[in-house]
Formats: C-alpha cells, sequence, structure tokens
C-alpha cells in the first residue's frame, strides 16, 4: 500500500496570534540557559539520549549552550560520572573545536584529537583525562543555533598533545557514520524541546 501524505493547515482562528506566540517564544529562549536547560527534558529524553551516546561507543557526552554574554559554551548536561562537576564548566567560544563548530555549524568527527593544536586541553587537565576521539555538532532550538554537542572517548590519564597514547590503550575511535547518528540526535532533541516551550506557552498538559 502506497503512502499518503497528510495535509495539515494552519487553524485560521490561530493566524492572528502568530507573531505574538513567535515573540514569546523568543522571549523564553533567551532566558533557557545551563542551569535550566535540564527541567525542559524529562528523565527519558536523557535515558536516551545516554544510549545514543553509547551506541557510537562514546564514554560520554555533554549538551553546551551558549551564554548570555555569546562568550562561552557552557555545560548544561553531561553523562559521565564527573556531570555535578562539570556542569557550569565554561569554554570560551574563541578557544577550542567547539567554538569552530558553533561558528562554522559543521558537524566535526576526529580521532587523536589531543594531538590536533585546536583542540582545548583546559578540561582534561582539571579532570587528568585524555579525549582521545571527538564528535561535535551544532544545537538549535527555537529557530537558531543555541550551543553543540558533543560526545567522546576518554583515556584516564592525562597526556601532552607531544605523547601517544599506546595501541593497548587506543579506543576505537569514531566513524562519519557516528557523527550522522548524533547530528540525527540533535535534531530530534531539538523538536522535542521545541515541543516542550510550545506545550507550556500554550498552557497545554495532555495526560
Amino acid at each position: 500500500m502506497a503512502n499518503t501524505r497528510m495535509n495539515l493547515l494552519p487553524n485560521k482562528r490561530f493566524l492572528d496570534l502568530h507573531a505574538t506566540l513567535i515573540d514569546h517564544l523568543a522571549n523564553i529562549a533567551r532566558l533557557v540557559d545551563y542551569r535550566n536547560f535540564p527541567s525542559l527534558c524529562d528523565a527519558g529524553i536523557f535515558r536516551w539520549l545516554n544510549g545514543v551516546f553509547a551506541s557510537v561507543g562514546a564514554t560520554e557526552g555533554s549538551i553546551w549552550l551558549l551564554d548570555q554574554e555569546k562568550e562561552h559554551l557552557v555545560i548544561a548536561y553531561n553523562s559521565g560520572p564527573n556531570a555535578e562537576k562539570l556542569l557550569g564548566f565554561k569554554q570560551p567560544l574563541s578557544r577550542g573545536l567547539l567554538g569552530t563548530v558553533f561558528a562554522t555549524e559543521q558537524g566535526l568527527v576526529e580521532n587523536k584529537v589531543y594531538q590536533n593544536a585546536q583542540h582545548d586541553h583546559q578540561l582534561n587537565r582539571m579532570l587528568r583525562q585524555t579525549t582521545y576521539a571527538m564528535i561535535v555538532v551544532p544545537f538549535y532550538f527555537l529557530n537558531e543555533r543555541r550551543g553543540v554537542i558533543s560526545c567522546v572517548q576518554l583515556v584516564d590519564i592525562f597526556m601532552e598533545p607531544s605523547e601517544a597514547i599506546s595501541a593497548e590503550m587506543n579506543p576505537s575511535g569514531f566513524t562519519g557514520n557516528d557523527v550522522t547518528v548524533l547530528k540525527d540526535a540533535a535534531a530530534i532533541l531539538r523538536e522535542l524541546v521545541d515541543f516542550r516551550l510550545l506545550q507550556t506557552t500554550v498552557g497545554w498538559n495532555p495526560l
């Protein structure tokens, strides 16, 4: 049986309210930051996202949001064991691969990333870990670029860029398909956050 497309059109009674709704949602979006973002996602959403990170072989993953001053990306969620310590960690936009992905809006996947001169080692030094591989994709909601989502493969010692991780310690690394998986997850998360904000704005609380 051939699939048919469902044609949905806006209800005319709501069209006059469209500009008001868009303006209100824009005001709400400006209030979202790393402290309140987790309240937009229930536990099931984070379990699903953690499953996505695990499916590509990541040690852990993070959601980074642009701060109000538009100078830093700030961790709003982390799936790893140091999540409480990492919440609110700031990465300057001017440094590191996260800022590059945010600026270019192009996803990135790289193995042996710790040897890349653009990689910022501040977080690795703090946790005494080495980032071996990284995926970063842009993250949007309410029609604007709001941050990035990253996932990493970590080695539990800190190594300088000039050092080489021994073969027996090497994680498996990421592939081009893995970055596609994370891009798809970012798009789904965008839809979920948009729906939650719209749902709250119109006062719709389904059972």
